[in-house]
């Protein structure tokens, strides 16, 4: 409804008090602080990103922490928490005294979790040393074995299947008979072959030319141990490490209790590294500083005597100017449509807010989409609920459940008005479990059927769509006004409203539109001529008028012309707010579908069960695809067709200097 007014505080304090006065913006919570260019003058701004960042750091090793030690708590119990704890200002100081103290249990709790990750990473290792050993357990001596005082040991593997047979082939080709080698097959799978080849001295060296010749390769790893007690050693070791794991899931599970205190711990760090973060923005010299910012009008004086009283701090109040952060205030309905408005960007400084205007009809075709009264009433018992159990949520949550909640009593009425209720479940379950007739519609639609009746309802969609853009239209004549801007006002609003209700009029009574709408408009005689009056007039004005800021005629009657052509997008538009019949259709046609496929085992115990599954499951999915569609398909009806006709974003939100709490609200006395 309104941008909140604005006021520029300047602040100017002695060194000492800085401390003091940072931390009273914080606590408020009410200002904007302005980065200031000091290069001009005798300030200076310290170098705060150290300290910042240790802040943040500590900061961040809480959040992990907790997220850990979450893992381990068994008394959780809600899985869903939307809202932050409340906190008495007595327990908020109490464990801000005692932070380092909770700081180092957070380091303890790191090394644990640091000693789990290495022996985790210990037992991985030596698993796949015991998984690269297994092929070689049959080998009873040690795997460096390479000779002794009379022979020499080949330990290696084929990249191939090799047999016994073949094994004392390759080792024998060339040799005399009776050849003295021993081989042993130790291992063959996949294509590989592990083998011990054990010969004499003296033709060691041809057997193992042989064996190469034959794709054989030497063992590339080497232990002086036996391959089974190698493998017991490390299974022993992985007994030893998976202790050492207990040992410290044990010890973490300890520091379960802590986390409330932690995340009042966290939040601190991260308000502090807050406040170094602003603190290294402010001009200051070597006895005095310099604040600069943003108030809400409604609330700068309180702030300045607050700080003057406190502080003895200098404040001087300027008004607000172009370069003022935008906030909105709305009503509670409107104001669950904020986000809506924020995702596009918001109004510049002087600008109206279209929120008020944009969340009814947001609201009001968002239902048309959906349009099915079961779904409805899901949406908004399910949003009222979370809403009522988590009152302290964050505000942007708060509000999109919000206008989900309005969206979904805007579904149940829409549904109710075209006889929609998870599809014709009512009728479905009637006729197939209730033997009520074939022929007796029990759910009748309060205004009419879509599904029998489309082109009744594409025509409603199209006057809806006129309405809306008429609104935008208006919002733009609005904002002539009140820059007293009278000539633009009639010129760029006015005349458009003529020509376009004039052009509407002339097509109703056309045997085109009759044809199209199956409805037939009969005007009195009068009402014509005045159509096509309005028309002309609107017409000559927006050809006379919209390039009137050139003073060649010639060319502002060209630029008028080519305005004239704009009819089209408007044409466009309308045509736009037919994916209101579109989507409407969609919901109801998939959930008559889905009644159909969950009645086809008809009145049998089976026939029960399986509709009740796939009635679930069905219409769950239907909700969910249909729900996304409606959302993105009203964003578009506002952002391109609504937005287009008036709408300019680029204002900066105001972000206020204050606590950044992410798991704790502080209850002030």
């Amino acid at each position: 409804m309104a941008i909140v007014e604005m006021r520029k505080l300047g602040v100017y304090g002695i060194k000492k008090n800085r401390k003091g006065t940072l931390e009273f913006l914080q606590s408020t919570g009410v200002m904007e602080i302005a980065s200031v260019d000091s290069s001009d003058s005798p300030f200076e701004k310290m170098d705060t990103s150290g300290e910042r960042l240790r802040f943040q750091k500590i900061a961040d090793e809480f959040d992990h922490v907790i997220e850990l030690l979450k893992k381990y708590d068994d008394s959780r119990g809600q899985l869903l928490n939307l809202e932050n704890t409340l906190v008495d200002k007595e327990e908020y100081d109490a464990i801000r005294k005692d932070r380092r103290k909770y700081y180092s249990k957070v380091n303890d709790v790191l090394a644990l979790e640091k000693s789990l990750y290495e022996s985790q990473a210990t037992i991985s290792r030596k698993e796949n040393k015991i998984a690269t050993l297994s092929p070689w357990s049959k080998l009873d001596i040690p795997l460096n074995s390479e000779k002794t005082g009379r022979t020499k040991i080949f330990i290696g593997s084929f990249n191939d299947t090799v047999t016994l047979e073949k094994l004392y082939e390759y080792a024998s080709e060339g040799l005399e008979e009776p050849v003295a080698v021993e081989a042993e097959i130790l291992y063959s799978e996949n294509q590989i072959t592990n083998v011990c080849v054990i010969a004499v001295n003296s033709i060691a060296d041809k057997v193992e030319e042989n064996l190469r010749s034959h794709g054989y390769s030497k063992l590339p790893f080497l232990s002086h141990r036996v391959p089974v007690k190698a493998i017991e050693k490390r299974q022993n070791d992985i007994v030893i490490e998976e202790k050492k794991i207990d040992e410290a899931n044990e010890q973490i599970k300890t520091y379960v209790q802590y986390i409330p205190q932690f995340r009042i711990a966290a939040d601190y760090y991260r308000t502090r590294s807050e406040k170094y973060k602003v603190l290294g923005t402010l001009p200051q010299s070597e006895k005095v500083f310099f604040i600069q910012g943003w108030v809400e009008a409604s609330k700068a004086e309180a702030i300045a005597k607050a700080l003057e009283e406190k502080f003895e701090d200098v404040v001087e109040i300027e008004q607000d100017d172009e370069a003022a952060p935008i906030l909105l205030k709305n009503n509670h309905f409107s104001e669950a449509s904020e986000g809506v408005l924020e995702s596009y960007g918001l109004p510049t400084f002087g600008r109206v807010d279209p929120t008020f205007v944009m969340s009814i009809f947001y609201v009001f075709f968002f239902g048309m989409m959906l349009s099915d009264a079961g779904y409805g009433i899901l949406m908004a018992l399910g949003c009222a609920i979370v809403l009522k159990k988590f009152p302290r949520m964050a505000s942007g949550t708060n509000k999109m459940l919000r206008l989900f909640f309005w969206c979904g009593i805007s579904t149940a009425f829409w549904g109710f008005m075209f006889g929609g209720f998870f599809g014709d479940a009512i009728d479905v379950i009637a006729h197939t479990f209730f033997g009520v007739p074939e022929t007796q519609q029990v759910l009748k639609p309060l205004w009419f059927a879509p599904l029998e009746n489309p082109m009744r309802l594409l025509i409603w969609c199209m006057l809806f769509g006129m309405i809306h853009l008429y609104a935008g239209l208006g919002m733009k004549g609005y904002e002539y006004l009140k820059n007293k801007d009278y000539v633009g006002f009639f010129s760029d609003v006015v005349a458009w409203y003529l020509f376009l209700t004039g052009l509407v009029l002339m097509l109703l009574p056309t045997q085109i539109f009759a044809s199209i709408a199956q409805m037939q408009f009969v005007f009195p005689y009068w009402l014509g001529v005045l159509s096509k009056v309005i028309t002309i007039v609107g017409m000559l004005t927006i050809i006379l008028m919209s390039g009137r800021s050139n003073k060649n005629w010639g060319l502002r009657v060209a630029l008028g012309a080519y305005d004239i052509y704009g009819v089209t997008g408007w044409l466009s538009d309308v045509l736009s707010y037919s994916r209101l019949l579109a989507l409407g259709l969609a919901t109801g046609v998939i959930a008559s579908v889905i009644n159909s496929m969950a009645t086809m085992q008809g009145n049998t115990p089976a026939g029960i069960v399986i509709f009740i599954l796939v009635f679930i499951v069905g219409h769950l999915l239907n909700m969910a695809i249909n729900l996304l569609g409606a959302y993105v398909h009203t964003n578009r009806l506002q952002y391109v067709e609504f937005f287009g006709k008036f709408y300019d974003a680029g204002g900066e939100p105001f972000r206020p200097f204050k606590r950044v709490n992410k798991y704790i609200e502080i209850k002030e006395d």
